[in-house]
């Protein structure tokens, strides 16, 4: 018989108000790292090589490439810095402030790499040249047959978005819990009903022959002649 599905209620419901000091402390980490490194790639390639330099690092597999990038991450939507930081700022504000309901390590880690990158590239936006707000990225990182060129920041968002799929399809929420699917059988209302099969030619005739009750047997007999002696 068909079933149906419904996704079960997660337990210990009253412990969604509680705070995971290891989520938190794992995302502040995540992002520190990350935000860290980029700082420092940037502030080494900035200081030891020109615009436009390219320095081979596994041949042209992977290359060192100095450029300057007023878009978003992988030199996208050129030309739109400002708008483009107010949403970094925008990003910045909105995972600091939802880092209190994160009690997944899982997704402390997404939200950790997101808040590192979103920062990494916005401190190049607000600080570098040509202005305060309007600054340009610094990216140096070529990949071959890749069409952009990316630095730390843009591979953390981009790493995040993985683990982000990973986790949405594994089905583990933002507490930590993995979604439990029950079966329900159906109920007798909503049970298949079974069609009956029409009678054969042998049963047709048989039940016009047949008497259809004990009581019509006894009628067609009281009704038969007494023969008369």
């Amino acid at each position: 018989m068909p079933q149906e599905t419904e996704q079960a209620a997660p337990k210990g419901g009253g412990s969604r108000g509680r705070v995971s000091v290891r989520a938190l402390l794992l995302l502040g980490a995540v992002a520190l790292v990350l935000y860290g490194a980029d700082q420092l790639t940037k502030h080494l390639i900035v200081t030891t090589l020109h615009d436009g330099d390219l320095v081979p690092v596994l041949g042209q597999v992977l290359q060192l490439h100095f450029v300057t990038n007023s878009g978003a991450a992988f030199s996208l939507a050129t030309g739109f810095t400002w708008i483009l930081s107010i949403v970094a700022v925008g990003v910045v504000v909105v995972i600091i402030w939802f880092a209190g309901r994160i009690r997944s390590l899982g997704w402390a880690c997404v939200f950790g790499l997101v808040l590192g990158g979103a920062a990494g590239n916005l401190t190049d936006r607000l600080f570098r040249e040509p202005g305060f707000g309007v600054g340009h990225v610094v990216d140096f990182i070529q990949v071959w047959g890749f069409p952009a060129i990316f630095n730390i920041a843009d591979s953390g968002i981009v790493a995040a978005m993985g683990l982000f799929i990973i986790l949405s399809l594994r089905g583990i929420g933002l507490d930590g819990r993995k979604a439990v699917y029950v079966r329900r059988a159906r109920s007798a209302d909503d049970a298949d009903v079974v069609p009956e099969k029409a009678p054969s030619g042998a049963q047709r005739t048989a039940r016009k022959t047949a008497p259809r009750s004990a009581q019509e047997t006894a009628e067609n007999t009281a009704q038969k002649p007494t023969p008369k002696d």
